[in-house]
């Protein structure tokens, strides 16, 4: 029998670590993460122990890869879900509502994710962060940011602060409050993305009201020289 090709070895390698990084998502989900252990995970995973170690220093490493990808992939499928769109407004809306989805629709998961970042270990740079950032950027871009370096981290951070307050033990705040706050800095209508109701909280109106949307966008659009 010949020996399997580098291709095909990558190609095994990359299903058992995906395998790996799925399995943390559903079992920390489901238990928690200090009732999930290794060992859980590699059974979930039909992996051996040996092969966690191999992929990932450490469980909380593991665990930020696997919340990471969850996050890159829903955030990929709600920018390129029918119909398919270059509109930087619509994109950006997408972009919002993905992540505040996770954090109202996985909230033991993304809590436990948010807590782990603020812990001594930080933030692990990881293939599946860079795939996060990746999208996050290039919605940025499509969005019409004169200053990608400066307005990137800005959106990351504030995504970051709406999902740590709608998840805040005993003092959550209301994701549509969060959304509103958000499509308002940004300049977006509230139909666009997808809309938690038919109106935004507290009976405002339904869209940004169109002069201060148009100073938005003019405001992130580069000047042209004549």
């Amino acid at each position: 029998m010949s020996p399997r090709s580098a291709s095909v070895n990558e190609e095994l390698r990359r299903r058992s670590r995906e395998r790996l990084l799925q399995a943390t998502v559903e079992l920390v989900s489901e238990r928690g993460y200090e009732a999930t252990t290794l060992g859980d995970i590699a059974d979930r995973a039909g992996s051996a122990r040996g092969l966690v170690s191999y992929y990932f220093p450490g469980k909380r490493q593991l665990l930020q890869s696997a919340v990471h990808r969850l996050m890159h992939r829903t955030l990929q499928a709600a920018l390129e879900r029918e119909p398919r769109t270059t509109d930087g407004d619509e994109l950006l809306a997408r972009a919002i509502d993905a992540i505040l989805g996770l954090a109202r629709d996985q909230p033991l998961l993304m809590r436990t994710h948010m807590a782990g970042i603020l812990q001594a270990d930080g933030f692990v740079r990881c293939p599946e962060q860079q795939h996060l950032a990746e999208l996050l950027r290039d919605t940025v871009v499509r969005h019409g940011s004169p200053d990608v370096d400066t307005d990137y981290p800005l959106l990351r951070a504030l995504l970051m602060g709406a999902v740590f307050a709608v998840l805040l033990p005993g003092a959550p705040m209301p994701a549509g409050a969060l959304r509103g706050e958000l499509f308002q800095r940004y300049g977006l209508a509230w139909e666009l993305g997808v809309p938690p109701g038919d109106e935004p909280p507290d009976g405002t109106h339904a869209r940004v009201d169109d002069q201060a949307a148009q100073e938005t966008r003019s405001a992130r659009r580069p000047t042209q020289s004549k």
